[in-house]
């Protein structure tokens, strides 16, 4: 007998306090800063929650402003925030980005060594709560802000494939966060392998498996097991390798000016995620992620371009 569910979505991860440059140049000749959120998993939350499912996310905050900030910003969106551990012995993560014109990656700068987020462990999970939830979310960044992180974003997967919930990966590297690049290989190899949906970019694929062909990329997770991978190819779109709708290429969406790629993953993953869950086909859903990526690349924060429910209706997507 199937286990009932209770919410939709179940994400780990760290939010932090975005700081946003004002205009562009070197972040040290900066000096307005506009206040937003960020974390991966955060944005694909919010992406989510705009759109109309119920999603848990489970942290660990400080009891600091930036910490206050981001558990009401998280609330406001509407996502449940039961799991979130505010403690006033640990401090709240951030970090600063810078602005560029050229339409190229924006500099960031990290401040979240020793976090509160960082401090997790697999005792933090409440199993409970992660089997009711229909689908889980990972990503490849949360297990790589400390050493008790990666087995608990293991742990999370174990739990949710045991009940048979359905895993999103999102590759999402953060090499300077691991000991080694081998290390991070191997994790992220490792996580994806209990993963039903991979969502590498072909840049990551090429770190992650060798393979510079989205179908090799996409095969070398096919054959972990993966039952659909989505290779990111930018600009171009992206290619699909499925169980259930065979291989195929989606175009991209046309964008006039790129002003920060910083969350276009994220925005192209809740984008994939919330079409396959509410049971459209693979390619209608690779098609809502580039939209959804395509809007996040033309504003200045990690989450103005996720669309609500409405916006997406009126796109016909």
């Amino acid at each position: 007998m199937t286990t009932p569910t209770a919410f939709d979505v179940a994400v780990f991860g760290e939010a932090m306090m975005l700081l946003v440059a004002d205009q562009p140049g070197p972040l040290e000749d900066c000096t307005g800063f506009l206040k937003r959120t960020a974390g991966a998993e955060t944005n694909f939350a919010i992406g989510l929650a705009r759109l109309g499912f119920q999603v848990g996310w489970a942290s660990r905050l400080g009891t600091d402003s930036m910490g206050r900030y981001l558990l009401r910003s998280m609330q406001a969106e509407g996502i449940d925030c039961g799991h979130v551990v505010c403690d006033a012995a640990q401090k709240t993560g951030f970090q600063f980005k810078g602005r560029v014109t050229d339409g190229s990656d924006p500099p960031v700068e990290y401040h979240r060594k020793g976090s509160a987020a960082s401090q997790m462990t697999p005792a933090d999970i409440d199993e409970a709560w992660l089997r009711s939830a229909r689908h889980l979310h990972a990503t490849g960044v949360f297990p790589a802000i400390s050493a008790s992180t990666l087995p608990t974003a293991v742990r999370s997967m174990e739990i949710a494939r045991a009940a048979g919930r359905t895993i999103s990966f999102d590759t999402n590297l953060r090499p300077t966060l691991w000991p080694s690049r081998d290390a991070m290989v191997q994790a992220i190899n490792g996580l994806a392998a209990r993963a039903d949906w991979v969502l590498p970019g072909i840049e990551e694929g090429e770190i992650l498996t060798g393979e510079t062909a989205p179908e090799r990329v996409a095969a070398f997770y096919r054959a972990q097991g993966a039952r659909l991978v989505v290779v990111k190819l930018g600009a171009d779109g992206a290619y699909y390798d499925s169980d259930v709708a065979g291989t195929g290429r989606v175009p991209g969406f046309a964008v006039e000016k790129v002003v920060d790629t910083v969350g276009a993953g994220d925005g192209f993953a809740a984008g994939v995620v919330s079409a396959l869950l509410e049971g459209l086909s693979v390619p209608e859903a690779v098609r809502r992620g580039a939209w959804i990526g395509a809007r996040c690349v033309q504003v200045i924060g990690d989450t103005e371009g996720l669309p609500t429910r409405a916006q997406l209706q009126e796109a016909a997507l």
